[in-house]
Order: structure tokens, then sequence, then C-alpha cells
């Protein structure tokens, strides 16, 4: 049986001033895919995550994403439809602990009124209660339970990278992007990340993009490769086929992977 179209980029380009930084890009993704992202520094990989995510408007072109057209909405707008991301450089609260950190991403699913919190109404106290399960149970999934009244920042780098991965799954998403997990990570936390990575989209049953310069962790990982290079897609398939491409090896992989 076919794999059902999730999400189809179509011709996206997005301009800053006179920068192209995306150029007519087009992208197919099936639900329950785990795809990398990869290309140099400069390539326009987070922007087109800027981009899925609304937090950069496109030049041109779409972004449909089970069937609704994203491409002119509003960040809060394509969360609640069910795409969430990870950042380069970690966006934890890092004043608050681990738990408060997911329970305030269990927010975005809450249908009390602001009045329901101030009074704290039993529906109010209901879904906070709620809300206080899912945080502890995604926290014992991803092996943080002991860290729960931890303030985010006193954490490990690798468990900091952790959290926010915890953070944006308690959002319940059908589409996760992963912006460079593993970077700052030692050989052994990305072994780990690798592991996890695929216990994720088998458990949670969520697609995953993953952009990431380790080349191992994404040839180990990743069934499907999209290259970028200077904001053109210069090739997708799978990791043989990646791996194999004259004009990839040119760009970015170099002769030895």
């Amino acid at each position: 049986m076919a794999a059902n179209e999730l999400l189809r980029i179509s011709t996206l380009s997005v301009s800053f001033g006179g920068l192209k930084a995306i150029s007519n890009v087009d992208m197919t993704v099936y639900e329950g895919e785990l795809v990398g992202l990869i290309g140099p520094n400069g390539a326009g990989k987070t922007t087109l995550f800027n981009a899925l995510t609304g937090l950069c408007r496109p030049t041109s072109g779409e972004i449909v994403f089970s069937g609704k057209n994203l491409s002119k909405k509003s960040a809060h707008y394509i969360s609640r439809q069910g795409i969430t991301r990870t950042f380069q450089n970690i966006r934890l609260f890092k004043s608050l602990s681990a738990l408060d950190n997911l329970r305030i991403a269990c927010h975005q699913n809450m249908s009390y009124t602001f009045l329901g919190g101030i009074l704290k109404t039993k529906n109010a106290s209901r879904q906070e209660e709620e809300a206080e399960k899912q945080a502890w149970a995604m926290l014992e999934i991803m092996g943080l339970s002991q860290y729960a009244h931890e303030r985010s920042v006193n954490l490990s780098y690798g468990n900091q990278r952790k959290l926010e991965i915890a953070r944006a799954l308690v959002t319940k998403p059908r589409l996760l992007l992963l912006d460079e997990p593993a970077a700052g990570m030692n050989p052994a936390e990305t072994q780990e990340l690798l592991h996890l990575i695929r216990s994720l989209r088998s458990d949670f049953g969520v697609t995953i993009i993953l952009i990431e310069h380790d080349m191992n962790l994404v040839m180990n990982l990743c069934e499907r490769i999209f290259v970028l290079d200077y904001g053109v897609l210069i090739a997708e398939g799978s990791v043989e086929e990646i791996r194999s491409n004259e004009q990839v090896i040119q760009a970015y992989l170099g002769a030895d992977v």
C-alpha cells in the first residue's frame, strides 16, 4: 500500500532583501518517514525549517501539510496543526525546572479560558493535572525523570538536548523537525541520540525531518536524504544514492564518505 503524503513543498523560495536563501525547492515527505536534510553551512537548511514553522514567510511557493496550505499561516497556527521543532541553539526556559518546561509546552493543547485559569475552575484544574501527568510520562520516556525539579540550565548539554526534544513531543506533533540535535554531543551521547530518535519514530508514530552535519548519524538513521546547496535542492534519494552522487560529493560529502 502506498504511503500517505504528509508534507509537500512546491517551488518554495525565501528571500531576505536581495539574498535568495532558498530557491524553488520541491520536497515531498510521507507519513512515518525519517528523512535527512543536509548541506554545507549557509545552504538554507534552517531557513527551510523556519519557513515550515512560520518563523519566516515564503517569498513564493507553497507548503501543504496534511492537505492544508500553511504558506501564509502564523507559527502558532502551524504548531497546532502538528508541526513542531527543536533549534540549533537550545531554547529552553533556563530558570525553570525540566518538569515546568514540559508543562508549559502542554498548554498548546489546552482549551480552558484565561478566566478559568484565574478562578481555577474544575475544567482548568483537570487539564493542568493532565498536563503534569503527560510531562512526567515524557520525562520517564526520555530518561530525565530524576531531573524533573532541576533547573534546565543545570542539566548536562546532552540532557538539555533531550529535554528540548521532549518539550517538542508533548505538543503531540505529527511532524517533528530536529535542527542539528547532535551538535556539541560527544560520540557516546550521539550514539544514544541515534537510538532515541529511532524509538521516537516507532513509539510515537511521528514523522521526522533531521538536519545534521554528523554524516555517520545521518547515514545510519535516515531512509531518504535531501541535499541543499546555496539554497537549491541538488539531490534527493536513498542513503546509497546520496553517498554515490558526484554532485553531492563535490558540494558537501567529500570522497571519503
